[in-house]
């Protein structure tokens, strides 16, 4: 029996918003999404000149950027022509691949199932030994093909590693110098997080590629930019065009701020501001409180683009840079030219700026790369009800909670840091899990921090009530003088900054190795200077 009437089905089909909407699950289509031409971003490349210049070339940018839907639109322009024919073929079958041998005939595979797609001919061999068959297999597609010139555009390419990866890439080059119609493809991409060189090295343990490398073929290694504030004013324009739906500026600008124009998180805050914080009919104009809230439920589902990221952290070279970050400390060997810091970038992690330095890339990759970090702090802390936190009139007090925190540092801090991984930012992390399992009920926390600034500055608010705080560490080559006159010039400036009537709280964690054999009584302490609370632990 049927409990949906056929006059319900109708509703159900009429009743539905007959737009477009802001994708966050795969490559964007321009008949069902809202999208901006991904080709208008691309950073160092000349598309026109691949194809009539018969080139080879490498697209890198991080995940969920915009790649595959580049490659895809790409595709479907270069097949307008009556001259090219373009595939797009994914090599995402080849993860976990470790021999040269299962990896060619996944690869084989992948061009047969691509092309029967895309409605090509396909290149059916007889023989698969592994020996040469990507180039035996590019051969005969490109004589299928002919009179037309064969465009391979190959994405996922980074999921290849190892053997497989330089068999890969020296087939490539093996049919490079006899490329043309009927021969092999005249244009080949390469697309992935990372520029092919970084696999190289990968691949050979760490052993920089030599001008004989597999892929010294390529004419240009170009990267795919994020949003810039006008694009996510024009993606949102193209909603409310279809709708009528608008959004004021503060919530743009608050788009812009949280994300730095990262085109996942750009399509999620506006997909949760229309369509769930927001009815999915609703005309209501998006304000920055909508978005606000889309950003608290976003970080809450724990969506996989930041799962990706978080597993990430538990690499040393990642480990190394973020803590870096994190902690303020200067590195001279952490230039943009570190493999450690490329990989982070690439990533798209981090970012460096000449006024900043480097930063984590935007304040959601912060906020979620700090609950991944002190995630197990967070959750092993008492329960707040066990503290003194809360004034008789329900605001926050942070003195109280500051006295807390000290308490449970005393007691705990020295067993803790013996479990911690992120060991030198282990006083950053644990301070922030304290203030957060209270800020859960209602609260946030906004951060700053980048390498070499000396410190971690924290903005807390709670029912509309702002709280200035920052970190410092005393290092064995520093002394309590330098570090306290250096905090309590930085403080000021930071809470001029934020909120200039706030109270201000300079926290100096004591890590010199000296210190660690004192009494606790001795490394405790609380003080005020120039109406700021000076904090010892």
């Amino acid at each position: 029996m049927s409990y949906l009437c056929c006059a319900h089905k109708t509703d159900f089909m009429t009743n539905s918003r007959r737009s477009r909407f802001f994708n966050t699950t795969g490559p964007c289509n321009p008949e069902r999404h809202y999208m901006l031409a991904p080709e208008e971003r691309l950073v160092g490349a000349q598309l026109s000149r691949y194809i009539t210049d018969e080139l080879y070339w490498v697209l890198h940018a991080p995940r969920q950027t915009g790649k595959t839907t580049f490659l895809q639109s790409w595709a479907r322009h270069i097949n307008a022509s009556d001259k090219y024919i373009a595939c797009y073929v994914s090599l995402e079958d080849c993860q976990g691949k470790e021999t040269t041998e299962e990896a060619m005939r996944t690869i084989y595979r992948a061009i047969c199932y691509y092309a029967e797609v895309a409605e090509l001919p396909v290149p059916l061999l007889d023989d698969l030994s592994p020996e040469g068959l990507l180039r035996t297999t590019l051969l005969k597609w490109s004589v299928q093909v002919a009179p037309k010139s064969l465009v391979v555009l190959f994405d996922e390419v980074d999921v290849l590693t190892g053997a497989p990866v330089i068999d890969f890439l020296r087939q490539l080059r093996g049919g490079f110098a006899i490329r043309g119609i009927g021969k092999f493809p005249t244009s080949v991409v390469l697309v992935g997080m990372r520029d092919l060189k970084d696999y190289i090295t990968a691949s050979k343990e760490g052993i920089a590629p030599n001008p004989g490398s597999p892929f010294n073929i390529k004419a240009d290694s170009a990267v795919l930019s994020n949003f810039s504030q006008e694009d996510i004013k024009h993606l949102f324009a193209q909603h409310t065009t279809e709708t009528g739906q608008e959004i004021t500026q503060e919530a743009l600008d608050y788009v812009w701020e949280q994300s730095k124009g990262q085109p996942w998180i750009v399509n999620n805050l506006f997909m949760r501001a229309t369509m769930r914080v927001l009815d999915a009919e609703s005309t209501e104009t998006v304000s920055i409180n909508h978005v606000y809230e889309a950003r608290k439920q976003m970080i809450a589902a724990r969506e996989t683009h930041f799962d990706a990221l978080g597993k990430r952290l538990t690499d040393p070279r990642v480990k190394h840079v973020v803590q870096t970050i994190i902690s303020g400390d200067s590195d001279p060997q952490m230039g943009r030219m570190n493999p450690d810091v490329e990989l982070v970038m690439d990533l798209g992690l981090v970012t460096w700026s000449s006024e900043k330095g480097f930063i984590i890339a935007n304040p959601i990759y912060e906020e979620i790369l700090t609950q991944q970090l002190n995630s197990g702090y967070h959750d092993s802390l008492p329960a707040p009800s066990t503290w003194k936190w809360q004034s008789a009139d329900g605001n926050l007090d942070m003195n109280s909670l500051l006295h807390e925190f000290q308490g449970f540092w005393r007691k705990h801090a020295d067993i803790w840091e013996q479990k911690a991984d992120y060991t030198e930012v282990f006083p950053h992390l644990l301070l922030m899990a304290f203030l957060q399992r209270i800020l859960n009920g209602g609260g946030r926390i906004e951060r700053e921090f980048a390498a070499g600034r000396g410190r971690m500055d924290l903005a807390v608010e709670y029912n509309n009530q702002w709280f200035i705080i920052e970190i410092k560490i005393l290092h064995d080559y520093d002394t309590t003088k330098e570090i306290k006159e250096e905090g309590l010039k930085q403080i000021a400036h930071y809470r001029d900054k934020i909120a200039p009537a706030a109270p201000a709280y300079l926290v100096i964690f004591d890590r010199r190795s000296e210190t660690k054999k004192l009494p606790w009584n001795e490394r405790i302490a609380w003080m005020e200077e120039r109406d700021i609370a000076v904090l010892g632990c």
